[in-house]
């Protein structure tokens, strides 16, 4: 997370928890025009309850809230646009107590400044180690990445495991393109 991500997140995550729910993190993108803030939020894990969904008034509500927050404390100068979102099957990872709590996930990494030659890879999530997450990225060996090394970070569902990866679409006897032969046409 930027900077400035951090601060609003810092700013925001008290109001957020307020209201039952957990700021996960933000993502603040500047542009020439207007900024973009993204927030992303969940439902805190209940002792002996079934998680449940964040839903569309979860995300009204945040947004609400934050905006009267935002307007008041007035931490971003200049327009922008406010997005509230749950974290998704490919929730982004903003603390190092994310990464833990999904140790052996895979994840695509995008670090600050390269490490080993690269600065994009993807990686399971081996564990947290003070201020490293250590990653083992496909083909390689165990990398210890410092934690404010690390730009962006998504997990990566598997889709196969949650029974949505792309089949192959069986064909279907006499189904498909022709030929222009087989269609008649005498070609």
């Amino acid at each position: 997370m930027t900077d400035k991500a951090v601060e609003i997140a810092n700013l925001l995550a008290p109001t957020v928890a307020a209201m039952g729910l957990e700021l996960l993190g933000a993502e603040y993108l500047p542009g020439s025009g207007s900024a973009l803030l993204r927030l992303y939020i969940d439902v805190p894990a209940q002792d002996g309850e079934a998680p449940r969904a964040v839903t569309v008034e979860d995300c009204e509500a945040v947004s609400r809230e934050v905006s009267a927050q935002l307007d008041v404390e007035d931490p971003i100068s200049g327009q922008y646009t406010l997005e509230v979102s749950s974290p998704g099957l490919d929730r982004p990872l903003f603390t190092p107590a994310q990464f833990a709590r999904f140790e052996g996930e895979s994840a695509k990494i995008a670090l600050k400044l390269p490490q080993d030659g690269r600065r994009r890879f993807q990686a399971r999530i081996v564990r947290v180690a003070g201020d490293e997450v250590v990653l083992a990225p496909e083909g390689g060996a165990e990398l210890a990445v410092p934690f404010d090394n690390i730009d962006k970070a998504r997990l990566v569902p598997d889709w196969a495991a949650l029974g949505l990866a792309p089949g192959r679409a069986a064909k279907k006897p006499g189904g498909g393109r022709k030929s222009k032969r087989e269609a008649g046409d005498g070609a």
